[in-house]
């Protein structure tokens, strides 16, 4: 069953029961993503998470006609434009396929359900976010208070099973340096 993956990352931080697994099998939904598709425009209201199974995408957001990387979520991680999908309304993140991707999709109204039903989603919910909190709080740290040297060590440690996989650029624009730079850096390894 394909899904047992998705149990297993719930698993990580509550106890499933056989009642919520099957609430679980009946809303989420197999999506199949092309490298390159866009998964969510910042002109749309995002109303769906995504669980990638295998692959990797991006949310990014616009500058002066530039994307700039933001965050990268592969297998066994959830993604969605986080403010958009809570608050139900637009915000600034697009999110893309770097690579094939197959995922599950929970709609915001399936996972209302799950949450007002299952006091373990709750639970769910505060710990799994804890978790991207404290991830966002590194980040902000790295880039105010590092050079891009100890950024890209940063990246690559915080990355580690992924960053091989992520195109330069989009490594430079997350990184917030130009290409050439990030390409210096690199040599000196």
């Amino acid at each position: 069953m394909p899904e047992n993956q998705v149990f297993l990352h719930f698993a990580k931080y509550i106890a499933l029961s056989n009642a919520l697994k099957e609430e679980l099998s009946q809303r989420i939904v197999s999506k199949t993503l092309k490298k390159g598709e866009l998964v969510h425009s910042a002109h749309n209201v995002c109303t769906s998470s995504y669980f990638i199974r295998k692959g990797l995408l991006r949310i990014y957001f616009l500058k002066e006609g530039q994307e700039i990387s933001e965050f990268f979520c592969a297998e066994n991680e959830w993604v969605n434009s986080p403010k958009s999908f809570m608050q139900r309304q637009l915000d600034i993140y697009w999110i893309d396929a770097i690579e094939e991707t197959e995922a599950f999709s929970l709609h915001i109204s399936d996972l209302g359900y799950l949450l007002e039903h299952f006091p373990e989603m709750e639970r769910y919910a505060r710990l799994s976010m804890g978790t991207i909190f404290a991830h966002l709080l590194e980040r902000i740290s790295s880039l105010r208070f590092t050079s891009a040297k100890e950024r890209y060590e940063h990246f690559c440690s915080v990355y580690q099973t992924i960053h091989a996989r992520i195109p330069l650029g989009m490594v430079a624009s997350y990184l917030g340096i130009a290409q050439e730079t990030l390409s210096r850096i690199r040599a000196l390894k």
